[in-house]
């Protein structure tokens, strides 16, 4: 159930952030970063203002990020070059309409700031956030639009990849899916490219107040299918109107800054 003010969030929905054995704390970026590292439940302050408290048996870990400042700094076109940022970038990808702007307005506090496009897949940039001068959101146009010509999606397709092999900086893919429906064959393709790239992609399952909470593991099962995927791949429900899987979402974004503070 969405936690609702004074209650503790149902089980039913709770989050288990199980990070994949061949990589989380071991596996590392060319430049020796761990990659998107697993929540340790450690009480931490970071340089944008974000503080987790250590998780007790049986409750929910109480966490907050404080959003001081908002900038989108660099938009990237097709033929841009992009920034040589010195800051850790947490990328966000998914096809057009499955909710990436609502999600990264819901993790900057914001209600509007990124901007929702009322006609699918006209947004053909790659727009970096910078949050708190401590980290960039890197918000990759929307993919698997039919309207689209295949010369357009080809260059997208191009973006993406430039910018999935180039960035020093990037930390973490999280890869948004609509846990109402299968995995597309654009959604797999994806996943498979983040994949082949050296990331390993965090799952998002948008949409998730649009099902009923009976449905939620079934479509969790169809999801993990589709994309052929395993528990030990983390999927992070998240709702757009309650905000539930932002805390987790969060907590992964602190981990990783936290590991590169300490090398």
């Amino acid at each position: 159930m969405p936690k609702k003010h004074g209650q503790e969030r149902g089980n039913t929905l709770r989050v288990y952030l199980y990070a994949q054995k061949a990589w989380a704390g071991k596996r590392k970026h060319p430049s020796g970063i761990p990659l998107c590292p697993k929540s340790m439940g450690r009480k931490e302050e970071t340089p944008f203002g974000y503080t987790f408290m250590p998780k007790k048996h049986g409750q929910e870990r109480g966490n907050h990020m404080i959003i001081k400042s908002v900038e989108l700094e660099t938009v990237c076109g097709i033929t841009s070059k992009l920034p040589e940022n010195t800051k850790p970038e947490f990328a966000f990808a998914g096809k057009s309409n499955v909710g990436k702007s609502s999600l990264i307005n819901a993790l900057m506090n914001r209600k509007s700031f990124a901007r929702t496009s009322s006609q699918p897949g006209k947004t053909q940039t790659i727009n970096f956030y910078n949050i708190n001068d401590a980290l960039y959101y890197v918000d990759l146009p929307g993919y698997g639009y039919a309207k689209v010509s295949l010369e357009v999606k080809a260059k997208w397709g191009k973006m993406i990849e430039n910018y999935l092999h180039k960035s020093s900086m990037l930390r973490c893919v999280f890869l948004l899916i609509d846990i109402r429906h299968e995995p597309s064959e654009n959604d797999k393709t994806m996943y498979d490219w983040v994949v082949h790239n050296g990331y390993h992609p965090i799952i998002i399952a948008t949409k998730l107040d649009k099902i009923k909470r009976s449905q939620v593991q079934k479509s969790l099962k169809v999801l993990r299918t589709g994309l052929g995927i395993g528990s030990d791949v983390t999927v992070i429900p998240f709702s757009a109107e309650t905000k539930q899987g932002r805390e987790e979402i969060w907590d992964l974004i602190s981990e990783s800054v936290n590991s590169l503070d300490k090398e």
